[in-house]
């Protein structure tokens, strides 16, 4: 089972603020204890809502609107994607997020990622093949 372990963006990384050397260092060992586990699959911080875009579509229409946008707590400063045997697991993980992070009072946000077998029949063997060629094509890209 896939999750994304999702930060919520707060003042400071709405702000831009980085990270101190102690955020880093605490960041990247807990990372490395996922690694040794052997279920990170990937993860990244991400730029203040400030330097990115949101695009509505309305009638199949595009309409871009540019950052900063309000609400801190609902967009996202950045994710972590891990492999697990169980939504317990993955709680038992984000539960040892780094207390380095916004001094204790990071917010998280734990979501199970959707795989081929959750849409049913409508996942024809037609499209899963398309998407498996796709994702063969983005692991050989990867490396």
């Amino acid at each position: 089972m896939r999750f994304m372990i999702i930060r919520k963006a707060d003042v400071d990384s709405e702000a831009g603020l980085m990270p101190s050397h102690e955020l880093l260092n605490a960041m990247t060992q807990y990372n490395q204890r996922m690694a040794d586990a052997g279920i990170i699959v990937g993860g990244e911080g991400l730029h203040p809502s400030s330097r990115g875009a949101r695009i509505s579509f309305s009638g199949g229409k595009p309409t871009v609107t540019q950052g900063p946008f309000a609400g801190a707590g609902e967009m996202i400063a950045g994710f972590t994607l891990i492999e697990v045997k169980s939504r317990d697991e993955a709680l038992e993980w984000v539960r040892q997020w780094p207390v380095e992070d916004a001094n204790g009072n990071a917010q998280l946000e734990l979501r199970q990622v959707f795989t081929a077998d959750d849409f049913g029949e409508a996942f024809t063997p037609e499209l899963r093949a398309q998407e498996d060629a796709m994702r063969d094509e983005i692991a050989v890209r990867a490396h």
